[in-house]
């Protein structure tokens, strides 16, 4: 297989799979494959191994990572590389551009294994297979650290003291579970800064989402009894969970006291609505993820159903990146290391096909979990169904696939046509800014590649030296930092995902000329420029016009799939730019003047204002007074003191 040229039209399969081949034929820093150096450098590094297990990593000329591989014994793995006859394809072109070998060792292959699964997320290696979700999985939180805890949706590394649920497939059927949860269990979702304040209940007690504790509607023997409750229900038992909130509704009934037993009622009802939105049955499955996989046409798709408890917790389908040339059942082992390198393993993960290395997988997951985990095909019964609902799940979720990055291929084509593109671009940044009247204002980054939108490279700029209300210097500003940083870190343009193919501006001439003039002060006359300008009707007909840095005008027609396109992008830089802004508004609203002080954190701006009660007074305080105030020592009083005065 010849590499594309450059200026060629992409694989009709797709720009994913273009890309995939880019990468994996170019050898980084412009240098020519060279196979002997690779296996010199590979051999110099072999006479310093011993047959131990650990990590190692094949580095180019640049530094950059090429590859990620643990082995058992180090010496052996490592050796092998050498033996260019036993190297598949596309091993040898990973060799010829090895120019370097960085080593860590560990203690087990296990060990390995999960070391292996953090760098792969880290340095994104081209001759890794990848799992390319860039989303975490969201958990639901019961947070223990107060006498009455707080149920919460959570994201992120688990740190907090408490109960952690999941994981779930999505945000919206966590917060679907959570609003049914305070339904059915009444448990409060506020801050503990807002519980603390309350002297009457606010409004969820009103429509019966909480019980109220932060005003004493209900004790804590009451509220811990919800508590295990809740546990019992998102822990598997809810069977029994409804049939004791089933025997207190009779009793309220029996006793005339309808007013609770409507409101156990509806609690019952809570609980119907949460296992009946199950969209798959996984009753008796216990705790257990389920992974099927579907590959065709040299792609591969995987469907992950995710069960706790006999309950279904979502499911999400996984596309994972430079799989070529990988047997299937190792891509799916890859995915796998990869993905419970984030999520902690359940007592039972459901395959479709035998793993290689299964034990150590098993062994390296009872590592993460801290118990038994076992990886099996399900042959029969309630599992195996759903091991077949996973697999024709996975089939037309990878069917999908294709078909829209077909489509999307096509729209690239159209769109590198209508823009006058040397080539399909890989990489498009959208540009815009957000301010009230010049106050508060924010440039923002998007970013979008050939599978969608890189959220982990968006960008935030707090605007400095631009003027107020001048559109045309804020974005000034924004790209000559943006692409001033660009030529410092890759002046040679050689790293991937540095520099644009496309920048795209959110406006008309003048944010145009702006940003032209920018990038030739810094010398950049290569990279394609184009401004988006709303219609005569502000975009409501569709009606956009593209401005070129040449002063040129075009337009598309209203039902242009390319159109679509770009109004996509150009609404997510908005709403990411609107975001950024709002959130330095609200903490502006929330700053205080004692903020400004060098070496005051929250604990002696805590002291200041309780012994105070206002900034103002902290201000105009003497020195005297300010070293009475408790926990202030005397050189913090004179640098607080020396701080309104000393100018």
């Amino acid at each position: 297989m010849s590499r594309s040229k450059a200026g060629s039209p992409p694989d009709p399969r797709g720009k994913e799979r273009f890309n995939e081949e880019r990468a994996a034929y170019t050898v980084k820093g412009n240098a020519q494959p060279d196979l002997d150096g690779g296996i010199t450098a590979i051999r110099e590094v072999v006479k310093t191994l011993k047959p131990k297990p650990g990590v190692y990593r094949m580095i180019d000329a640049r530094g950059d990572v090429l590859y990620v591989g643990k082995a058992r014994s180090l010496k052996a793995r490592v050796a092998n590389y050498t033996q260019i006859k036993g190297l598949t394809n596309r091993l040898q072109r990973m060799v010829s551009q090895t120019r370097g070998m960085e080593i860590v060792t560990t203690n087990s292959e296990a060990e390995a294994l999960l070391l292996e699964a953090q760098f792969i997320k880290r340095f994104r290696p081209p001759y890794n297979v990848l799992l390319r979700d860039d989303k975490s999985f969201p958990f639901i939180h019961l947070r223990e650290s107060h006498d009455f805890p707080r149920i919460m949706k959570h994201r992120g590394a688990r740190k907090a003291k408490g109960a952690y649920y999941g994981p779930f497939a999505s945000a919206g059927s966590v917060n679907t579970t959570i609003n049914a949860l305070q339904k059915l269990f009444l448990l409060r979702s506020c801050t503990d800064s807002f519980f603390a304040r309350r002297d009457r209940p606010c409004l969820l007690y009103q429509i019966k989402r909480c019980s109220a504790p932060c005003v004493g509607r209900i004790d804590k023997e009451g509220y811990d009894r919800l508590i295990r409750e809740a546990k019992d229900f998102l822990g598997g038992k809810s069977g029994a969970v409804q049939a004791q909130i089933e025997q207190q509704m009779a009793q309220a009934a029996e006793a005339l006291d309808f007013e609770t037993a409507a409101l156990l009622r509806d609690r019952l009802r809570a609980a119907t609505f949460i296992q009946g939105s199950q969209a798959v049955n996984a009753e008796g499955v216990g705790d257990a993820d389920v992974f099927a996989l579907s590959a065709k046409g040299g792609h591969v798709g995987i469907q992950g159903f995710f069960v706790r408890g006999g309950q279904n917790w979502g499911h999400r389908a996984f596309f994972p990146s430079h799989v070529q040339d990988v047997e299937d059942a190792e891509v799916l082992a890859r995915v796998l290391a990869q993905f419970y390198e984030e999520v902690p393993p359940p007592p039972h993960i459901l395959v479709d096909r035998e793993l290689p290395e299964q034990a150590l997988l098993e062994e390296a997951f009872a590592k993460l979990a801290g118990r038994k985990v076992s990886i099996s095909i399900p042959q029969r019964g309630e599992r195996r169904r759903l091991m077949k609902q996973a697999s024709r799940n996975a089939t037309e979720a990878l069917d999908r696939r294709l078909a829209e990055s077909g489509t999307q291929a096509k729209v690239m084509r159209e769109l590198t046509e209508f823009l006058e593109l040397p080539e399909v671009p890989a990489r498009i940044e959208i540009y815009d800014n957000s301010h009230i009247q010049g106050s508060k204002a924010v440039g923002a980054m998007v970013v979008v590649g050939p599978e969608g939108f890189i959220k982990n490279q968006y960008r935030k700029f707090n605007i400095k030296s631009a003027q107020t209300n001048d559109d045309f210097g804020m974005m000034r500003e924004v790209l000559e930092r943006r692409f001033s940083r660009a030529m410092k870190e890759d002046p040679d343009r050689e790293k991937a995902g540095v520099w644009p193919d496309l920048v795209l501006i959110d406006g008309g001439k003048g944010q145009m000329s702006a940003v032209r003039d920018t990038l030739e002060e810094l010398g950049i006359e290569d990279v394609p420029l184009i401004a988006i300008a709303k219609g005569p009707h502000h975009g409501r007909e569709g009606r956009e016009v593209f401005h070129f840095p040449d002063g040129r005008e075009k337009t598309l027609p209203t039902n242009s799939p390319v159109l679509f396109y770009m109004q996509r992008l150009r609404d997510e830089s908005h709403r990411f730019v609107i975001g950024a802004h709002r959130a330095k508004r609200s903490r502006a609203i929330t700053a205080s003047p004692l903020d400004e002080i060098p070496g005051i954190g929250p604990a002696r701006k805590r002291a200041l204002l309780l012994h105070f009660g206002t900034a103002s007074k902290v201000r105009a305080a003497a020195l005297a007074d300010l070293k009475r105030v408790p926990g202030i020592s005397e050189s913090g009083a004179q640098k607080i003191y020396d701080f309104y005065h000393a100018r």
